[in-house]
């Protein structure tokens, strides 16, 4: 029950009692943030060091959940500690709670029409952590009306409020939950390496689709590439025609975030072997976006 303190007419018999006692909650809260922010940590490190991976990109989808779920219980405790502790430090002061509900009433509704935003924010960071869309650790791209072409980056953390990604250029780049209006995860459980080879019309299909399969054959048995690929690569066979010259897809599905590297290595095999055979390759050997879905 919350009791008004007496009125402050004695300072010394004040500060012995009711200071005392904020002083006490003030070091309190200090000390339960600091544990929780170092128990947080420990727990986000002990999840790292249970990853068998070498690479961050690429983690178990359970162990990503848990560093971003760690993160959100953190912080939330945080809030919870400062928000009880300025109670009790204002009923320490003497200030009847019950003369508070009025225009804390007033407050938030002002809060809720000007902070709209934060609220969709939270909300829609609430439901990227518990619905699993992304987490740390994974290669994502995200879309935000006005800002033009989507970003894509490794998510590097992720809160209840903005999400951060780190591009590939070594920007950082922080994004509210609540503008995002699509994410596209590429690397959730697996990613798909896909690769365009242009040859020219007059080529033999059946001969180039033959060295591509020899090329996937070579990558898988490779002891380096190996460990990246989850099944040997397959030709898709011709993927478009145009005026003088063929594209001959090759796919390759491999480990989560690993999709850039296999591609890379796939096209320098493919050049390779293309021209030991006499078959000159058109300037434009692309890749296709990648994806983590057939």
């Amino acid at each position: 029950m919350l009791t008004a303190v007496e009125p402050l007419t004695d300072v010394s018999l004040w500060a012995r009692r009711s200071g005392l006692e904020i002083l006490l909650l003030v070091l309190g809260a200090v000390l339960l943030t600091r544990f929780a922010s170092w128990l947080g940590g420990r727990i986000t490190a002990r999840i790292d060091s249970n990853v068998q991976e070498s690479d961050a990109l690429v983690r178990s989808e359970a162990a990503k959940h848990r560093h971003a779920l760690t993160q959100v219980v953190t912080w939330s405790v945080l809030v919870l500690i400062y928000s009880v502790t300025a109670v009790l430090i204002v009923q320490r002061l003497g200030v009847p709670l019950s003369g508070l509900v009025a225009p804390a009433t007033v407050a938030g509704v002002a809060l809720g029409f000007g902070a709209q935003r934060i609220v969709q924010d939270i909300l829609a960071g609430f439901f990227v952590i518990t619905e699993r869309q992304y987490g740390f650790g994974d290669v994502v791209r995200l879309t935000v009306p006005g800002t033009g072409a989507p970003v894509q980056g490794t998510v590097e953390d992720v809160t209840l409020r903005v999400t951060q990604l780190r591009t590939v250029n070594g920007e950082v780049v922080i994004t509210s939950n609540g503008q995002i209006v699509q994410a596209a995860n590429l690397s959730r459980d697996w990613a798909r390496a896909v690769v365009d080879v242009p040859v020219p019309s007059t080529v033999d299909v059946s001969r180039v689709t033959a060295i591509l399969q020899d090329v996937g054959a070579a990558a898988y048995s490779d002891d380096e590439l190996r460990p990246l690929l989850l099944d040997p690569p397959s030709v898709m066979g011709v993927e478009s025609i145009e005026v003088d010259q063929l594209n001959i897809r090759i796919v390759a599905r491999c480990l989560p975030g690993k999709q850039f590297d296999v591609g890379r290595e796939l096209r320098a095999r493919i050049a390779d072997a293309l021209r030991k055979e006499g078959i000159i390759v058109a300037p434009t050997l692309d890749t296709e976006a990648p994806s983590g879905q057939a």
